[in-house]
């Protein structure tokens, strides 16, 4: 998880936390918490370098609409960095 932006380690939980949401459902989600408006430009290649790095996989609803679903190496990456951030902050 290291070599993720912070970007992309929020849509990594927002879909770790959702059921094979789409595209446009993650959008909203990250929307609420950065209070702007993330253009589909930024949001689907980030979205595609975590399909290629094996941490989220790509799947179609139907024709036009595509979901996301956590690995299981996505969620050891979330583990891990959890793991991580609880040696400095305790929760």
């Amino acid at each position: 998880m290291h070599d993720l932006t912070g970007f992309q380690r929020d849509l990594l939980y927002v879909i770790a936390g959702a059921d094979r949401p789409s595209g446009q459902s993650v959008k909203e989600e990250v929307e609420t918490y950065y209070s702007t408006e993330i253009n589909h430009g930024r949001l689907y290649p980030n979205l595609d370098t975590l399909v290629n790095k094996e941490l989220v996989e790509k799947g179609q609803l139907d024709r036009r609409t595509n979901y996301y679903a956590i690995t299981d190496d996505g969620l050891e990456e979330i583990e891990a960095r959890r793991e991580w951030e609880e040696q400095y902050v305790e929760f």
